[in-house]
């Protein structure tokens, strides 16, 4: 399943890479995962479908 995030260093929508769900501090669900091109975290907040 590919996942889609904004990285900031890259500026501009990149595929995770090892995307993994977790929570924020305040129990929101979020994922996490790894830009390919540079290897910055990059998240998606909200549950993934």
């Amino acid at each position: 399943m590919a996942i889609e995030a904004y990285c900031v260093k890259c500026k501009e929508k990149k595929e995770m890479v090892d995307p993994q769900e977790s929570l924020t501090k305040n129990g929101k669900p979020i994922t996490k995962g790894k830009c390919p091109v540079c290897g910055t975290t990059i998240c998606r907040i909200g549950k993934v479908k």
